[in-house]
Order: structure tokens, then C-alpha cells, then sequence
């Protein structure tokens, strides 16, 4: 029996076949008659030289041999359309497709849209919001952007953009009835989870610690995301602990303030990230320089800013 593969149309007939269980549907999606494609199959049986399907009444079911191609004929072709996309990717010029988490791309990303636009008209920017972590081989991602603690991964190109740093936010009304810290204990405070993960703890407890001053446990506003609760200070419904990454827009005009000059850090931090050797891609490398050259802006907050690492306020 040869080895040499047959055609490549009759395995894509096969492969569809084989996931629909029915070649009335695998011809729709491959948008050919379903006598084609009946016939596709039939000549890829005939390079076997035995069945791959056992045709039922109104049904069809794999064989031995059938069962035994289709995984690898469906890992086949999406190993190739993997490779077709990076292919292309390698010479798409114009067009850029960034992930970041939904705060990120709500707080900072996204009201930068129009900046990066005029500098760069010949790119289009593309936003997909998600935490999912990526697959740059099977995404049609070309950038993520990620808030976490820095790693090196084989295959990546991962550059550090953001050191993030939070600290108690408020609008100008309620800073001028919190005063002082100490008249946090009375002040309503905004909670948000999608940092319960950072290890030692960034929270309320910690920076109380941080201000030596008696902690609060009190119970308030619990927020999923972020973006959430700063909506929530902004609105005047609490005092935030917000992170400067996001909240640097409200800040720079005027919707909160940082009253207090103590912070907490963290040796987490958002992280440029791309395949190995794409960053000197000409839009990869365009964008990376404008969120360089963005982030530098962030510096400005921390002048008279103690900062308090929050491994040094474990209990």
C-alpha cells in the first residue's frame, strides 16, 4: 500500500464529513453538491482501498479506518489553517488586532483609539476584550496586553509597559469630607475581586496596614471588574482603591482625586506580549513604541508618592 497522502479536496470532504456525521451537511459547509462530495469520499476510499463510512439510512457511521483518519485529518487542518493565518500575518501590514482585559480596554485602550489613528492612519486597529488566555498560533491575535506577575514563555516576546500601583480615589466632594486617612474609617469603600488573585493581597486590609491605621473589614460594594468600581467612585458612591493604570484618565481631568500620599505596589504588572520575533513587525512595532510612549504620562500621579510594597504589610 503507498503512502503517498491523497488529494487534499477528498480529506477536506472526509474531515467534514466526520464532524457533521452526515454528508448533506458537510457538502453545505463546504458549499458543493452533496454528490461532489459523496464523490470526494469515494475516491479517498478508493486510495485506502476499504470503507471509511458505513452508509445507513439517512445516516452514516466511521469504520475502523474512518475513526482512525479523522483525528488526525481534523488536527491536520487546523494546523494548517494555523499556519496560513501566521502566514498571512507575516505580511498583512495594515492591520492589528490587540487583546486586553475588559478594564484595560475600557479605561485605557480604548479613549487612546483616535490618538493612535491619527498617528498611524495606514493601521487599523482592532480591539478583541477578554481574559481568555491566548493562543498565538490558533487566535488571529497579533498583540496581548496582560496584568499579572512577569514570566518568560518559550516562543514569546514579553516587554513590561506598566507598573501598577493603587492607592484610595475619590471624587473632590468626598475628599473634602476625608480629609485624612484615619477619616477613611467612617467613608464608604468600594471593593473590586478581579485582584483577589495578586499574592501578597492588594486590598483595604493591606493598605490600612500600609497607613498604620486600625484595618476595616466593613462590608460595601463588591465589584467583578475593575472598570466597575471606578465607574461607582466616579459616580460619588465611595472611596476606590484604584489602580493608576485605569484610573489615569479620571485623574488627569478631575472626576477623582488622590487625596493621600501613600500607595501600595505590586511586582505585578501589565505585560506587551507577542510571538517571538514579531515585535519588529511594522505595526507590532508602531504600537508597541506609541503604549511606551503613553504610559510614560502615568509618572506624573507618583510625585509625593510614598510607595509601600505590599509584601511589607502581611500580617
Amino acid at each position: 500500500m503507498s503512502d503517498r497522502l491523497p488529494p487534499l479536496t477528498a480529506l477536506r470532504a472526509f474531515d467534514a464529513a466526520a464532524r457533521h456525521m452526515s454528508f448533506a451537511k458537510a457538502a453545505a459547509e463546504l458549499n458543493v453538491t452533496p454528490a461532489a462530495l459523496s464523490f470526494q469520499i469515494k475516491s479517498l476510499e478508493e486510495h485506502l482501498g476499504a470503507p471509511l463510512f458505513r452508509r445507513l439510512n439517512r445516516a452514516v457511521e466511521l469504520t475502523d479506518a474512518g475513526t482512525a483518519l479523522a483525528p488526525g485529518a481534523a488536527d491536520g487542518f487546523t494546523a494548517l489553517a494555523a499556519a496560513w493565518r501566521a502566514a498571512r500575518r507575516t505580511v498583512d501590514q495594515s492591520t492589528l488586532t490587540v487583546t486586553a482585559g475588559p478594564a484595560f480596554t475600557a479605561k485605557w485602550l480604548a479613549p487612546r483609539l483616535f490618538a493612535f489613528a491619527q498617528d498611524h492612519p495606514g493601521i487599523e486597529l482592532r480591539f478583541s476584550a477578554t481574559l481568555r488566555v491566548m493562543d498565538f498560533s490558533r487566535d488571529d491575535v497579533d498583540v496581548a496586553i496582560r496584568f499579572g506577575y512577569p514570566k518568560n514563555e518559550p516562543g514569546l516576546y514579553t516587554q513590561p509597559i506598566i507598573s501598577e500601583w493603587m492607592t484610595p480615589m475619590m471624587t473632590p466632594d468626598l475628599a473634602a469630607q476625608y480629609q485624612t486617612p484615619a477619616d477613611l474609617a467612617r467613608a464608604p469603600l468600594l471593593h473590586q475581586d478581579d485582584i483577589r488573585f495578586l499574592d501578597p493581597a492588594v486590598d483595604w486590609p493591606a493598605w490600612f496596614r500600609a497607613a498604620k491605621l486600625p484595618p476595616r473589614f466593613a462590608a460595601g460594594a463588591r465589584f467583578s471588574q475593575a472598570d466597575h468600581a471606578l465607574d461607582a467612585a466616579q459616580a460619588g458612591g465611595g472611596v476606590v482603591l484604584g489602580r493608576i493604570s485605569l484610573a489615569e484618565r479620571a485623574l488627569r481631568e478631575g472626576r477623582l482625586v488622590i487625596p493621600y500620599p501613600i500607595a501600595l505596589s505590586t511586582e505585578a504588572r501589565y505585560t506587551f506580549v507577542c510571538p517571538e520575533g514579531a515585535e519588529t513587525r511594522p505595526q507590532v512595532k508602531a504600537f508597541r513604541d506609541w503604549v511606551q510612549a503613553e504610559t510614560a504620562s502615568l509618572g506624573k500621579f507618583a510625585e509625593g508618592v510614598t510607595f509601600i510594597e505590599a509584601a511589607d504589610v502581611v500580617q
